[in-house]
């Protein structure tokens, strides 16, 4: 027993001096490791870096379009279920978003196959994707009652960004 005392702290020393250069996330990968006796499966992630829903909303505007969350307002107008996600309130002409398709009042569900559901999680996932120069964008678009007979859908939206 007096030999176990002496790991056991040294672990939980090694195990303080990790959490100060590391995030929760990783924090909770190293408690389930030591938990389970094997530190070595103990990797440091990189927490991702935050998204202000205003750094969101200028991406979008670099990329070519007004975007806002829904509300109930919105979700009342566009005749959605739920308040949530991102909807697109104007296209910027002549940028990546116009040039691939993008309409206004699309809700944006996912970017290069990261679901979106929030302004921060738009930034983010768009952030991630303008880089590449070639990526996809899913909108839902709903039916329109002024255009009979064009129902709502799911559309794939596929963006090439030329380099200057």
């Amino acid at each position: 027993m007096n030999m176990i005392r002496p790991t056991i702290q040294h672990r939980v020393h090694q195990l303080a001096g990790m959490m100060a250069h590391i995030g929760l996330a990783a924090i909770a990968s190293m408690v389930l490791a030591f938990s389970l006796g094997t530190p070595y499966l103990i990797h440091a992630e990189s927490a991702s870096p935050a998204m202000t829903k205003e750094q969101a909303i200028k991406l979008g505007e670099d990329f070519g379009i007004i975007v806002g969350e829904v509300d109930e307002e919105i979700r009342d107008f566009l005749g959605l279920e739920r308040a949530k996600g991102v909807v697109v309130f104007e296209v910027i002409g002549g940028k990546p978003a116009a040039l691939a398709g993008i309409k206004p009042r699309a809700l944006i569900k996912e970017i290069n196959s990261v679901e979106v559901t929030t302004l921060e999680d738009f930034g983010l996932a768009l952030q991630d994707a303008l880089p590449t120069e070639n990526f996809s964008v899913a909108t839902y678009e709903p039916s329109d009652p002024d255009n009979q007979g064009i129902s709502g859908g799911i559309n794939f939206h596929f963006v090439r960004i030329e380099k200057s």
